[in-house]
């Protein structure tokens, strides 16, 4: 069993859920919170953010391109992501605009790949830097995804700057306006990012600032201005609310491993006492199942719905990661002997048929009470191979806890094709999470069940898991490589 599911318990049994230090980096006020859903929201916001920047922008991501365009709806109005960059600096004497990219997505990652090495265009400008990252183990990605601005506003959680992201909660099969640069269309594509500002956007800018200083060796300054950055229109999801902030990394040179998240995905998980509701590409991680499991053995335990990919991008991933879900989800649906377990994936109307919606998300919400939405996909590199940031609040009164319920009400709306008030209506008279998506998931747009799983077949991970997806680094080639004298990484200074 992963070591990771005996932090499932700690933070539940102290009477609160987010434990600093243990299940999270810090936990900072934001005087305003907002989930964004969809692709189309987040950069129609952060486009908004980026043009009130003043002295900084930082971007920390797993890919960037800068042909992607963040407003493609408002026609040509809309300049590619590059170029507003670029003018954004000439227009800001004192703005200056930080990139900082995992090295490997040159190879893997879908942006293009010959900016990322050699610049382009808009990158020759001395306020304009796009670094790689090289610091990390063998096979572990750089997955964390943000941005802050002039240390006042910061976005976070599944949302490259890259293409292939773009898309409304509409998810329409053939949408003309979302197209790749090259303009060739692309699948409906559904994620989800946090806005944050006040003190919680500090902590991140300076988390960003930290990722800089290890890959690049150049420290930062902090900033401040006086200038306004929440975006007008956007409205705040939570006021006045505590936002917890956790990290993953691996061990690397003399720095110990940090699994704050894996933790926090573990210890919310257990908390649950009527319903759990998960949004994940990747829905994979057997500590996770056998948490999960033990719930539904329970006659009082929680309900449970997934909402996760049938369809993976590549050989390797349909090759482990499909296995892998497969095997997870008939585990799960044998230990369901109280009806509580719905695991599904979402599709559109489609000309000839129905057309898949790619959850390319990582939400994950408990009761009215926990919501936590980052980078951390639900598989084992997630747990301490990869870097990943994600954003959790834990509601402390009725209003947050009413806006966690107004926010699943809109996210099993929006895949059932249903307005949030009739999800609310439907969970109040059916009682239940569960029941209320199955009586609203009649129409064309909808939630499909995972047939394969309910074929007879195993139900335990494939052989090769710990070598496919590893839930910690190895070095194959250890003795090749000579220890070196590392600067001391600050991404495991707590707050002071």
């Amino acid at each position: 069993m992963d070591p990771a599911v005996s932090s499932g318990t700690a933070g539940a049994a102290s009477g609160s859920i987010l434990q600093p230090g243990r299940n999270c980096w810090r936990v900072e006020r934001a005087e305003r919170a907002a989930v964004l859903i969809d692709g189309a929201g987040y950069f129609a916001h952060l486009d908004q953010g980026l043009r009130s920047a003043r002295r900084s922008i930082l971007i920390v991501g797993w890919d960037f391109d800068g042909r992607i365009k963040l407003r493609p709806d408002t026609g040509e109005d809309s300049p590619a992501l590059g170029d507003l960059l670029r003018s954004l600096v000439e227009t800001h004497p004192e703005l200056e605009i930080r990139i900082l990219i995992w090295s490997i997505a040159t190879l893997h990652a879908p942006g293009e790949t010959l900016p990322l090495i050699v610049g382009a265009a808009w990158q020759d400008h001395p306020r304009i830097q796009l670094r790689l990252d090289r610091e990390h183990p063998i096979y572990a990605a750089h997955h964390q995804k943000f941005v802050c601005i002039d240390d006042g506003l910061a976005f976070a959680g599944g949302i490259d700057l890259t293409v292939r992201r773009w898309d409304t909660p509409q998810h329409a099969a053939s949408d003309p306006v979302r197209l790749a640069p090259e303009g060739s269309p692309y699948r409906p594509v559904h994620d989800l990012q946090m806005a944050v500002d006040g003190a919680a956007a500090q902590a991140l800018a300076e988390l960003a600032r930290l990722r800089w200083r290890n890959a690049t060796g150049e420290e930062l300054e902090p900033v401040q201005t006086g200038v306004k950055l929440w975006p007008n229109g956007l409205e705040p999801d939570f006021v006045g609310a505590s936002v917890a902030i956790a990290r993953t990394a691996p061990p690397w040179g003399d720095n110990p491993p940090i699994r704050e998240a894996s933790a926090l995905t573990l210890d919310a998980l257990q908390a649950a006492r009527h319903s759990i509701y998960i949004e994940n590409q990747y829905f994979v991680s057997f500590a996770i199942g056998h948490l999960l499991a033990r719930h539904l053995t329970r006659p009082d335990g929680p309900d449970i719905v997934v909402v996760t990919s049938p369809t993976l991008p590549g050989a390797f991933e349909r090759f482990v990661m499909g296995a892998n879900r497969d095997r997870l989800i008939r585990r799960m649906r044998r230990a369901d002997r109280f009806d509580r377990l719905r695991v599904h994936h979402p599709v559109v109307p489609a000309a000839d048929g129905e057309c898949e919606v790619l959850i390319h998300a990582k939400l994950i919400m408990v009761d009215d009470v926990f919501i936590r939405v980052g980078s951390s996909n639900m598989n084992n590199r997630s747990v301490g191979l990869d870097t990943e940031c994600d954003l959790a609040i834990e509601a402390r009164n009725d209003a947050e806890r009413q806006a966690i319920k107004r926010l699943r009400e809109r996210l099993v709306g929006e895949h059932l094709g249903v307005s949030p008030e009739s999800v609310a209506q439907a969970v109040a008279a059916n009682g239940s999470l569960t029941r209320a998506v199955d009586a609203l998931n009649q129409g064309a747009r909808g939630l499909r069940w995972f047939e394969a799983t309910e074929r007879a077949g195993p139900a335990r991970p494939i052989p090769g898991t710990w070598l496919l997806d590893p839930h910690r680094p190895f070095e194959p080639f250890w003795f090749l490589r000579r220890r070196r004298k590392r600067r001391p990484r600050l991404l495991h200074r707590q707050a002071g």
